[in-house]
């Protein structure tokens, strides 16, 4: 059989796009957003192996914090999930909302996990949040340190952050609240549709994340959900106090960033 150059070249053209064309994405189906149920809905938004999870334990959170703290070593790769959910907001008499948050899942056979309920400290950029994972130090850490142990991770964007439209609700208790409210039983829907229930409930969150902690506690303990133990860090939850000791009591060692967090709290109350 006689090759001509115009077969010569269109099979060289086709070796060459079989050889530079992209590999299939396994979860190319997942990045499109999956309906759950009552509004919730959940999209595929990355994955973190193992390589991944322990170089956020040991090379990129020191390097954020300036801090060296030896992390138990992750287990399992994590997938994760932006969800986004129907809300109200307290203060504004109950008017309906759309909130984001991270799920982040262990890829692990197990069907039946604990979960960690994160909240997020204070940040300054909207999207410096858990369903950012990647914008986020804080979050990596936690994904990292948990979701790598084969913890399921949750954590609400709170309103006005992530992908939501409102103003930000900084410091704002009653929001906070139905926030992680809501971004919980959205969690248990997503959790659901993927064949996993949750065996325990814990909470943890830093700064803001503290107060937050301790106000979703409070909203879990009047409607009977059992928690088996929760922690924070720094956790302001006396507003007023943080915010006169800051004006009034001014130290060299307060941060750089508190007269923005002054102005968050005012103009978001």
């Amino acid at each position: 059989m006689r090759y001509t150059p115009h077969i010569v070249i269109a099979a060289v053209g086709i070796a060459l796009l079989a050889a530079f064309a992209p590999l299939p994405n396994p979860r190319q189906e997942d990045t499109r957003p999956v309906p759950v149920t009552s509004g919730v809905q959940y999209e595929f938004i990355g994955r973190y192996d193992v390589d991944r999870l322990n170089q956020i334990l040991t090379k990129d959170t020191p390097k954020f914090t300036e801090f060296q703290v030896t992390y138990t070593p992750a287990r399992n790769a994590v997938n994760m999930y932006r969800v986004t959910y129907p809300s109200v907001i307290p203060e504004r008499n109950n008017r309906p909302t759309v909130a984001s948050g991270l799920i982040a899942i262990p890829e692990t056979t197990v069907k039946s996990m604990p979960m960690v309920s994160y909240q997020h400290g204070t940040v300054l950029g909207k999207h410096l949040v858990p369903s950012f994972p990647d914008k986020s130090e804080e979050t990596q850490l936690i994904v990292a340190q948990f979701a790598g142990q084969g913890y399921v991770v949750i954590g609400a964007d709170y309103f006005g952050m992530g992908t939501s439209t409102e103003k930000d609700g900084y410091m704002v208790i009653a929001s906070l609240q139905q926030a992680c409210m809501d971004m919980y039983h959205a969690s248990l829907s997503v959790l659901a549709k993927e064949g996993i229930s949750v065996n325990e409930l814990f909470l943890a969150g830093w700064s803001q994340g503290g107060v937050a902690t301790m106000c979703f506690l409070e909203t879990l303990e009047m409607n009977n959900i059992a928690v088996t133990a929760a922690g924070t860090a720094a956790a302001q939850c006396d507003g007023f106090v943080m915010v006169s000791g800051f004006l009034n009591h001014p130290r060299v060692i307060d941060a750089t960033w508190v007269s923005a967090v002054v102005i968050l709290t005012a103009f978001s109350l």
